[in-house]
Protein backbone atom coordinates (compact mmCIF):
# COMPACT_ATOMS: atom_id res chain seq x y z
CA UNK A 1 0.00 0.00 0.00
CA UNK A 2 1.57 3.70 -0.95
CA UNK A 3 0.87 5.74 2.05
CA UNK A 4 2.06 9.80 2.20
CA UNK A 5 3.81 10.87 5.63
CA UNK A 6 3.09 15.02 5.44
CA UNK A 7 6.01 16.17 7.86
CA UNK A 8 8.05 12.59 6.89
CA UNK A 9 11.25 14.01 8.15
CA UNK A 10 9.86 14.93 11.46
CA UNK A 11 10.37 13.71 14.92
CA UNK A 12 7.04 11.62 14.69
CA UNK A 13 6.81 11.17 10.71
CA UNK A 14 10.80 9.58 10.51
CA UNK A 15 10.01 6.92 13.09
CA UNK A 16 6.83 6.05 11.35
CA UNK A 17 8.04 6.16 8.12
CA UNK A 18 10.70 3.62 9.44
CA UNK A 19 7.79 1.41 10.92
CA UNK A 20 5.81 1.47 7.81
CA UNK A 21 8.54 0.41 5.51
CA UNK A 22 9.40 -2.36 7.53
CA UNK A 23 5.98 -3.64 7.00
CA UNK A 24 6.82 -3.40 3.41
CA UNK A 25 4.51 -0.24 2.72
CA UNK A 26 5.57 1.66 0.02
CA UNK A 27 5.92 5.01 2.05
CA UNK A 28 6.59 8.43 0.59
CA UNK A 29 8.24 10.82 3.20
CA UNK A 30 6.93 14.22 2.44
CA UNK A 31 8.36 17.51 3.54
CA UNK A 32 9.68 21.24 2.06
CA UNK A 33 13.19 19.24 2.95
CA UNK A 34 12.29 16.38 0.34
CA UNK A 35 10.38 18.67 -2.08
CA UNK A 36 6.56 18.31 -0.98
CA UNK A 37 5.26 21.57 0.48
CA UNK A 38 1.62 22.14 1.41
CA UNK A 39 1.85 25.87 2.10
CA UNK A 40 3.22 26.37 -1.79
CA UNK A 41 1.49 23.11 -3.00
CA UNK A 42 5.10 22.19 -4.65
CA UNK A 43 5.09 18.66 -5.24
CA UNK A 44 2.35 17.91 -3.82
CA UNK A 45 0.14 16.19 -6.79
CA UNK A 46 2.80 13.82 -7.68
CA UNK A 47 3.51 12.48 -4.62
CA UNK A 48 -0.13 11.60 -3.94
CA UNK A 49 -0.20 9.88 -7.08
CA UNK A 50 -1.56 6.56 -6.35
CA UNK A 51 -1.57 6.92 -2.61
CA UNK A 52 -4.31 5.17 -0.77
CA UNK A 53 -3.62 6.97 2.64
CA UNK A 54 -2.34 10.15 3.48
CA UNK A 55 -0.82 10.70 7.26
CA UNK A 56 -0.22 14.01 8.30
CA UNK A 57 1.65 14.77 11.18
CA UNK A 58 3.30 18.49 10.41
CA UNK A 59 3.69 20.96 12.39
CA UNK A 60 3.69 24.88 12.15
CA UNK A 61 7.53 26.78 12.08
CA UNK A 62 5.68 29.22 13.95
CA UNK A 63 3.36 29.30 17.20
CA UNK A 64 2.28 32.80 17.07
CA UNK A 65 -1.70 32.90 17.17
CA UNK A 66 -1.94 34.02 13.69
CA UNK A 67 0.53 32.32 11.73
CA UNK A 68 -0.58 28.65 13.46
CA UNK A 69 -4.04 29.23 12.21
CA UNK A 70 -2.89 30.13 8.89
CA UNK A 71 -0.10 27.07 8.67
CA UNK A 72 -2.93 24.63 9.52
CA UNK A 73 -6.03 25.71 7.94
CA UNK A 74 -3.76 26.45 4.40
CA UNK A 75 -1.79 23.31 4.45
CA UNK A 76 -5.08 21.38 5.22
CA UNK A 77 -7.12 23.09 2.38
CA UNK A 78 -4.29 22.69 0.17
CA UNK A 79 -3.56 18.80 1.13
CA UNK A 80 -7.38 17.39 1.58
CA UNK A 81 -8.32 19.05 -2.34
CA UNK A 82 -5.14 17.50 -3.32
CA UNK A 83 -6.38 14.09 -1.91
CA UNK A 84 -9.21 14.69 -3.51
CA UNK A 85 -8.39 14.82 -6.74
CA UNK A 86 -6.08 11.67 -6.50
CA UNK A 87 -8.56 9.85 -4.93
CA UNK A 88 -7.13 9.20 -1.38
CA UNK A 89 -8.98 6.77 0.84
CA UNK A 90 -8.25 7.07 4.10
CA UNK A 91 -6.95 10.99 5.67
CA UNK A 92 -4.87 10.08 9.08
CA UNK A 93 -3.86 13.25 11.06
CA UNK A 94 -2.32 13.41 14.57
CA UNK A 95 -3.81 16.02 17.02
CA UNK A 96 -4.03 16.54 20.90
CA UNK A 97 -5.82 15.48 23.64
CA UNK A 98 -7.98 18.25 24.92
CA UNK A 99 -7.69 20.49 22.29
CA UNK A 100 -11.32 21.54 22.22
CA UNK A 101 -11.10 22.12 26.22
CA UNK A 102 -8.61 24.82 25.98
CA UNK A 103 -10.02 27.37 23.49
CA UNK A 104 -7.73 30.36 24.59
CA UNK A 105 -4.71 28.95 23.17
CA UNK A 106 -4.22 29.67 19.72
CA UNK A 107 -1.78 26.65 18.71
CA UNK A 108 -5.02 24.21 20.11
CA UNK A 109 -7.50 26.47 18.22
CA UNK A 110 -5.44 26.07 15.09
CA UNK A 111 -5.53 22.17 15.74
CA UNK A 112 -9.34 22.16 16.15
CA UNK A 113 -9.91 24.30 13.13
CA UNK A 114 -7.40 21.61 11.30
CA UNK A 115 -9.62 18.55 12.72
CA UNK A 116 -12.98 20.69 11.53
CA UNK A 117 -11.19 20.88 7.64
CA UNK A 118 -10.63 17.19 8.04
CA UNK A 119 -14.61 16.20 9.21
CA UNK A 120 -16.15 18.60 6.39
CA UNK A 121 -13.72 17.44 3.68
CA UNK A 122 -15.78 14.72 2.17
CA UNK A 123 -12.60 11.88 2.47
CA UNK A 124 -12.66 9.22 5.09
CA UNK A 125 -10.65 9.81 8.01
CA UNK A 126 -9.02 9.15 11.06
CA UNK A 127 -8.14 11.71 13.81
CA UNK A 128 -5.12 10.37 16.16
CA UNK A 129 -5.31 12.28 19.48
CA UNK A 130 -2.12 12.11 21.77
CA UNK A 131 -1.01 13.11 24.94
CA UNK A 132 2.29 15.40 25.28
CA UNK A 133 5.17 14.03 24.54
CA UNK A 134 8.16 12.77 26.71
CA UNK A 135 10.66 14.89 24.21
CA UNK A 136 9.07 18.17 24.85
CA UNK A 137 9.66 18.04 28.75
CA UNK A 138 12.95 20.42 28.29
CA UNK A 139 11.34 23.05 25.91
CA UNK A 140 8.37 23.06 28.66
CA UNK A 141 10.34 24.20 31.45
CA UNK A 142 12.20 26.84 29.30
CA UNK A 143 9.56 28.44 28.24
CA UNK A 144 8.46 28.50 31.40
CA UNK A 145 11.24 29.79 33.43
CA UNK A 146 11.67 33.17 34.53
CA UNK A 147 15.05 34.16 36.21
CA UNK A 148 15.51 30.24 37.14
CA UNK A 149 12.03 29.31 38.78
CA UNK A 150 9.93 27.57 36.63
CA UNK A 151 6.51 28.49 36.77
CA UNK A 152 4.44 25.69 35.96
CA UNK A 153 0.09 25.54 36.08
CA UNK A 154 -1.86 23.13 38.21
CA UNK A 155 -3.84 20.72 36.41
CA UNK A 156 -3.16 16.73 35.66
CA UNK A 157 -1.05 15.92 32.60
CA UNK A 158 -0.58 12.70 31.39
CA UNK A 159 2.80 12.26 28.97
CA UNK A 160 3.98 9.91 26.39
CA UNK A 161 6.52 8.29 24.85
CA UNK A 162 7.21 9.06 20.97
CA UNK A 163 7.93 5.55 20.77
CA UNK A 164 4.29 4.44 22.29
CA UNK A 165 2.55 6.72 19.34
CA UNK A 166 4.06 5.39 16.91
CA UNK A 167 2.50 1.36 16.46
CA UNK A 168 -0.88 3.05 17.33
CA UNK A 169 -0.40 5.63 14.91
CA UNK A 170 0.75 2.99 12.28
CA UNK A 171 -2.49 0.86 13.58
CA UNK A 172 -4.62 3.42 12.00
CA UNK A 173 -2.86 4.30 9.31
CA UNK A 174 -3.40 0.65 8.00
CA UNK A 175 -6.73 -0.07 8.85
CA UNK A 176 -10.38 1.15 7.85
CA UNK A 177 -11.02 4.90 8.46
CA UNK A 178 -13.41 5.08 11.65
CA UNK A 179 -14.31 8.63 10.60
CA UNK A 180 -13.88 9.57 14.15
CA UNK A 181 -11.40 10.35 16.97
CA UNK A 182 -9.41 8.12 18.59
CA UNK A 183 -6.92 8.17 21.58
CA UNK A 184 -3.53 7.44 23.05
CA UNK A 185 -2.26 8.46 26.44
CA UNK A 186 1.08 7.70 28.63
CA UNK A 187 0.68 4.74 31.58
CA UNK A 188 1.02 7.46 33.92
CA UNK A 189 -0.71 10.88 35.75
CA UNK A 190 0.93 13.62 37.17
CA UNK A 191 0.42 17.19 38.17
CA UNK A 192 2.47 19.20 35.96
CA UNK A 193 4.75 20.92 38.34
CA UNK A 194 5.59 16.68 39.16
CA UNK A 195 6.39 15.83 36.05
CA UNK A 196 8.96 19.07 34.81
CA UNK A 197 10.24 18.67 38.41
CA UNK A 198 11.31 15.22 37.87
CA UNK A 199 12.11 16.13 35.04
CA UNK A 200 14.56 18.52 36.35
CA UNK A 201 15.76 16.39 39.23
CA UNK A 202 16.80 13.57 37.04
CA UNK A 203 18.73 16.36 34.53
CA UNK A 204 20.66 17.71 37.94
CA UNK A 205 19.30 20.72 36.92
CA UNK A 206 19.37 23.47 39.84
CA UNK A 207 16.24 25.35 38.97
CA UNK A 208 13.35 25.98 41.12
CA UNK A 209 10.17 24.31 40.41
CA UNK A 210 6.94 26.79 41.25
CA UNK A 211 2.90 26.10 41.01
CA UNK A 212 1.31 28.88 39.18
CA UNK A 213 -2.37 28.76 39.06
CA UNK A 214 -1.81 31.72 36.50
CA UNK A 215 1.21 30.17 34.43
CA UNK A 216 0.80 29.27 30.97
CA UNK A 217 0.65 25.84 28.83
CA UNK A 218 0.80 26.56 24.96
CA UNK A 219 -1.22 30.28 25.74
CA UNK A 220 -3.84 28.88 28.19
CA UNK A 221 -4.41 28.27 31.99
CA UNK A 222 -4.93 24.81 32.84
CA UNK A 223 -7.58 23.77 35.51
CA UNK A 224 -8.01 19.94 35.98
CA UNK A 225 -7.75 16.70 33.68
CA UNK A 226 -7.77 18.84 30.15
CA UNK A 227 -4.82 17.12 28.84
CA UNK A 228 -5.35 13.79 30.18
CA UNK A 229 -7.19 10.78 27.66
CA UNK A 230 -10.57 9.59 28.19
CA UNK A 231 -11.24 6.10 28.71
CA UNK A 232 -11.22 4.38 25.84
CA UNK A 233 -7.75 5.69 24.87
CA UNK A 234 -5.11 3.76 24.04
CA UNK A 235 -2.24 3.34 26.93
CA UNK A 236 1.18 3.26 26.08
CA UNK A 237 3.77 0.73 28.19
CA UNK A 238 6.66 3.17 28.79
CA UNK A 239 7.09 4.99 32.30
CA UNK A 240 8.79 8.43 32.21
CA UNK A 241 11.64 7.52 34.28
CA UNK A 242 12.10 4.15 32.58
CA UNK A 243 12.30 6.58 29.41
CA UNK A 244 14.19 8.96 30.62
CA UNK A 245 17.04 6.42 31.61
CA UNK A 246 16.97 6.11 28.15
CA UNK A 247 17.75 8.98 27.00
CA UNK A 248 21.12 11.49 26.44
CA UNK A 249 19.55 15.14 27.41
CA UNK A 250 21.83 18.02 26.74
CA UNK A 251 23.16 19.62 30.05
Amino acid sequence: MKIVIIGGTGLIGSKLTNKLRQLDHEVIAAAPNTGVNTITGEGLAEALKGAEVVVDVANSPNFEDKAVLEFFETSGHNLLAAEAAAGVKHHVALSIVGAEKLPDSGYLRAKVAQEALIKKSGIPYTILRSTQFFEFAAAIAQAATIDRIVHLPTGMVQPIATDDVIPVLTKVAISSPVNGTVEVGGPEKFQFNEWIGRFLELKEDPREVMVDAHARYFGTQLKGEELVAGPDASIGKIKYEDWFSMQTIPA
